[in-house]
């Protein structure tokens, strides 16, 4: 199909295209928002009798403030109040030339919609859905011309949330996903280019995220408050993945996870959790119905993260090399004018060590496994960081073979240097390193299959779900041989297919390069 007839030079839809949106729900109500500020005529409809106008009310509203607050032009605002209207029927979107549906996310019904939607407009008119689960071919199979659809997955809230992906069906038309790429730029979106699999790249890619949380807390590495402070202050994340999955609630969180683990055969890297269906199934939802893995129902206290009482600063502090953690170590010691020995790299890869403990930086392995490998029975693992000189917690986990003092000396070293110290329980990869490395694997895989490039993964996460930087440039800042030990430690200590590596972290590896200089559409 050829999108020329509506496009403006630079291949974007032009502003006074009439454009139709189905569902007046707050995604659809946040997508016709976005579309009328950008200048569009816009058609809102919805089966149910008063939804679209009252949608277009609260849009309205809503604009009114932004100009107010000088956050949006008042003539932009002119517009969207000129060019919303509700639509009473579908046939008032005759003259659209684009129809975007946001209805229920299922595919008979998507099926119906877009069969009727053919029969009403224009040979020429482009027709997007905002599935975020569905398969877009699937959607285009129910209809004659399925070369004029394609996925426009915008993110809740829409008008806030930058990131739109621009999915192609197997017979979705390059012309389509073109003028729908350009014209989300124009709308002041940041799309992104994704094939139609299950989850497309965020929903997939973001599993991890909170599997690996539910597994450390189904494990007893850490509550689930620890772990959450420990992801946020540590790792750099805005949410850890309780907090993320109270707010998105566990219907839809466990169902987005049902799907992808169902769509790509029971793979063990998306299992769910029966943690959270055990929510679902207590209708203990998140925050909506008060209860999820927090209270939020007024008298129950705030869960509060375990962290490590001040003690005493153990003698003897030597830092070895200059690893990440070892000159941020050097910094802040010296910062807080604490007494230490700075030494070349040790033979055994530490960290650190004092009158009682040996530090390592977790490789994936447990500390009682690096232990019993290397004879030191005082060894202590500290999880990664997001930036070691600014991070303000730190979890630390100690071997088996480590007595108290083992951890109170490596809990004071830690202080010392102004770390809060969370110790979990003796978990292989700790929180944020196996969260990490998980991550960047999906997102390897994502690339090595021909989902999206690289440096598209990288800026879905950071604009869909705003991670602190994409998981490949982490995969590189750490190094991509260190996320291939993470997970090759920690499929060995499992012994599941969960923790295989990608074939393309292996290249990379293999390859001695990094994901940002690569030729598979990455950022390089």
């Amino acid at each position: 199909m050829d999108a020329r007839f509506s496009v403006s030079e630079s291949g974007a839809l032009r502003a006074d295209v009439p454009v139709g949106v189905v569902g007046a729900g707050a995604m659809g109500a946040g997508i016709a928002q976005v579309l009328a500020v950008a200048g569009h005529p816009v058609r809102l409809f919805d089966a149910r009798p008063g939804v679209a106008q009252t949608a277009i009310d609260g849009i309205l509203t809503t604009v009114d403030k932004l100009a107010s607050k000088q956050k949006l032009t008042d003539e932009r605002a002119k517009k969207a109040h000129v060019g919303l209207q509700a639509a009473q029927v579908l046939q008032e979107f005759s003259g659209c030339g684009l129809i975007i549906e946001a209805i229920v996310e299922n595919l008979e019904a998507k099926g119906t919609l877009f069969r009727n939607l053919e029969e009403i407009v224009g040979d020429e008119a482009i027709l997007a859905t905002n599935t975020s689960s569905i398969s877009v071919t699937a959607i285009g199979a129910a209809i004659r011309r399925p070369e004029r659809l394609a996925g426009l997955h915008f993110f809740n809230p829409a008008p806030v949330m930058p990131l739109v992906e621009v999915i192609c069906g197997a017979a979705t038309s390059p012309s389509i996903a073109d003028a729908l790429y350009a014209s989300a730029l124009t709308w002041g979106k940041v799309p992104v280019r994704a094939r139609s699999t299950p989850g497309f790249i965020v929903n997939r890619v973001a599993r991890p995220f909170y599997a690996e949380g539910l597994r450390l807390l189904n494990e007893g590495a850490a509550d689930c408050a620890t772990i959450d402070a420990v992801i946020r202050e540590s790792g750099g994340f805005r949410m850890g993945p309780f907090e993320l999955m109270d707010l998105i609630g566990h219907d839809v969180n466990y169902a987005v996870t049902r799907s992808v683990f169902d769509a790509f055969y029971g793979d063990p890297r998306f299992t769910p959790s029966l943690l959270q269906l055990e929510l679902v199934n207590a209708g203990f939802l998140g925050r909506k119905s008060g209860r999820g893995f927090y209270r939020y129902n007024e008298g129950h206290a705030v869960s509060l993260p375990s962290t490590v009482e001040a003690v005493c600063l153990p003698s003897g502090i030597q830092v070895y090399g200059e690893s990440p953690l070892s000159v941020a170590l050097v910094e802040r010691l010296a910062a807080n004018s604490v007494k230490f020995e700075s030494h070349a790299a040790h033979a055994d890869g530490r960290v650190a060590e004092c009158e009682r403990c040996v530090l390592y930086r977790t490789d994936g392995r447990t500390a009682t496994a690096r232990a019993s490998a290397s004879g030191i029975g005082d060894t202590v693992v500290v999880d990664l960081a997001l930036d070691d000189k600014t991070a303000k917690r730190v979890a630390i986990a100690a071997g088996d073979q480590a007595d108290i003092a083992t951890r109170v000396a490596a809990a004071g070293m830690l202080q010392a240097a102004g770390y809060v110290v969370s110790a979990i329980d003796d978990a292989p990869g700790m929180i944020v390193m196996r969260t990490v490395a998980m991550l960047a694997n999906e997102a390897a895989d994502a690339v090595n299959q021909g989902v999206c490039s690289a440096a598209d993964v990288d800026l879905a996460m950071r604009k869909g779900v705003n991670y602190p930087i994409g998981p490949l440039q982490w995969a590189d800042t750490i190094g991509p041989g260190t996320v291939l030990e993470v997970l090759d430690h920690m499929a060995d200590i499992y012994g599941e297919d969960r923790y295989r590596a990608s074939p393309l972290l292996r290249r990379r590896v293999f390859a001695g390069c990094g994901f940002t200089a690569g030729k598979d559409g990455s950022h390089g």
